[in-house]
């Protein structure tokens, strides 16, 4: 559909703050509106622009023309992203990544997705697997395969709660190697 509209909080370019491509120049594109109601969730959905895929695309191009990467990430950029999106910014020479909670089936043709399921997934293999690591302790992959598996300890707001679930994070990292650390290192050094 070439008129298509999405529903986009923000676009903006920084450095990957996550994961597997941590420390990254991306760009982000911020779809609006998710599926979930996760309490840790730091994005505001209640204004966004509706865009066509070629207005996405110009904004991206305008802000970094020269930026190998753009992410898309929400919400729950499922919801909205498909395969024309991903086109329309693969043929401007972006490699396109995706942030998703996995509930939804990702546009095929991404060049990396990652997964940070929070309940059963629609997605069974992903590049990267990313689960948070609260103060429960626990770690659930769903059966997710993945190439990269990472925890990240939950930020829950409070300095001592923090520090106390990164320790306890480090030591099950110990103890199943098979996991990497994820921080999230734009909180780190305040950069958006």
């Amino acid at each position: 559909m070439k008129n298509k509209r999405y529903r986009v909080n923000e676009i903006f370019y920084s450095l990957q703050g996550e994961g597997y491509n941590t420390g990254r120049a991306a760009v982000f594109v911020r779809l609006s509106g998710c599926n979930l109601r996760c309490p840790f969730c730091d994005t505001d959905f209640s204004s966004y622009r509706e865009l066509t895929a070629q207005d996405i695309r110009t904004e991206v191009l305008r802000l970094a023309p020269s930026a190998p990467l753009v992410i898309l990430t929400g919400g729950e950029p499922t919801l909205q992203a498909d395969e024309a999106l991903v086109n329309e910014l693969q043929q401007a020479g972006y490699q396109v990544a995706m942030e998703s909670n996995g509930t939804h089936e990702a546009p095929k043709n991404l060049n990396w997705l990652t997964v940070s399921p929070k309940c059963k997934p629609a997605v069974s293999r992903c590049n990267e697997l990313k689960c948070l690591f609260d103060e429960t302790g626990r770690v659930e992959d769903y059966g997710v395969e993945a190439d990269h598996y990472y925890l990240q300890p939950c930020d829950v707001g409070d300095a001592e709660r923090n520090r106390a679930i990164v320790e306890r994070c480090v030591e099950y990292i110990k103890q199943h190697p098979r996991w990497q650390l994820s921080l999230q290192m734009h909180k780190l050094i305040c950069i958006p």
